[in-house]
């Protein structure tokens, strides 16, 4: 079983630290070995948006045999953190731990050093000071979360429920994370490059002009699809369906596509013993040749080896 300890303190936000205690914390809804122990550690009782007291499980000093640690969003960004905190997460990572932060949470790890000469964000109306308060922190305002492997950072709120999904592909796969979001009624995935808003606020799918579409091509991934092809499924000009997309997914219809289809590429590796070609073709990829560029390029490592590690996990 893997450890994750929530990091708190006063003036910590209930939103970032119920949403990582319920989505880690709670049983997923298939079975899975290894699944997290989530421990509240804490330098005593601490109040949460200055309205509900909390009792941690643990002091600050267990985050250091975590092996997942967790920093929620920090209301005092003004402020400099507490000197413990910060010390606990940064000995929770030099022992080994993975730290992430949610929201705000990051000026916490920027405080403890864990950020300089690397990329992170935060909540956007925060990231120019963040960048101001730590100029060696490579700060990026239009992403949704940020993955440097053993630090990790999320923008705001819903964001932050992004990042723990991403937590759970990362540990157990896609079919886990994505049945946890399904329990959890959301989107199973949001690329970590996704814009955190756009201009004009994005309407309910149900009733948007691409509901139809997207569900669609979901169905049609093993199909070699255009944007001329999903414009004329949606009826509507190429540049009219880039708006409608734009507004909707926060990027492009092409890369919206090439991310569904590396998504349903990882669910087989992970679920079948399909081979490499065969599940080019399933995913529209063509050969497998083409599978391994985008997979190696969007995932960081080839699909055979992908599959070697989710196949070793369930022994």
């Amino acid at each position: 079983m893997s450890t994750v300890a929530v990091a708190v303190a006063d003036g910590i936000l209930h939103f970032e630290l119920a949403l990582a205690c319920e989505l880690l914390g709670s049983p997923p809804p298939v079975p899975v070995d290894g699944w997290y122990e989530v421990v509240i550690c804490g330098a005593g009782p601490v109040r949460a948006d200055g309205r509900f007291l909390l009792e941690p499980d643990a002091g600050l000093d267990r985050l250091v045999r975590a092996d997942t640690v967790i920093v929620p969003g920090w209301a005092e960004v003004d402020v400099d953190p507490p000197a413990d905190l910060v010390q606990a997460v940064r000995a929770a990572y030099e022992a080994g731990a993975r730290v992430a932060s949610l929201c705000t949470g990051a000026f916490v790890l920027a405080a403890a050093g864990l950020l300089d000469g690397r990329r992170a964000t935060t909540h956007w109306a925060h990231t120019a000071t963040l960048a101001a308060r730590h100029p060696r922190v490579d700060v990026d305002p239009d992403v949704l979360y940020v993955d440097e492997g053993r630090v990790l950072t999320a923008a705001g709120k819903a964001a932050a429920l992004d990042l723990c999904l991403h937590l759970v592909r990362r540990d157990h796969g896609s079919a886990v994370a994505n049945a946890v979001a399904r329990r959890l009624v959301v989107a199973p995935h949001r690329p970590g490059g996704q814009a955190q808003f756009v201009a004009t606020p994005v309407p309910e799918p149900r009733g948007h002009p691409l509901s139809d579409l997207l569900a669609w091509t979901g169905r049609h991934l093993d199909q070699s699809l255009t944007v001329e092809d999903l414009a004329r499924r949606a009826n509507m000009s190429s540049r009219h369906l880039g708006r409608h997309f734009r507004s909707m997914t926060g990027t492009t219809s092409l890369q919206w596509l090439l991310t569904q289809r590396i998504r349903r590429a990882q669910e087989l590796l992970e679920t079948t013993d399909d081979s490499v070609d065969v599940i080019a073709e399933a995913t529209g990829m063509g050969t497998a040749a083409t599978l391994r560029r985008h997979f190696n390029r969007t995932v960081g490592v080839p699909p055979d080896a992908y599959r070697r590690t989710f196949r070793a996990r369930r022994l």
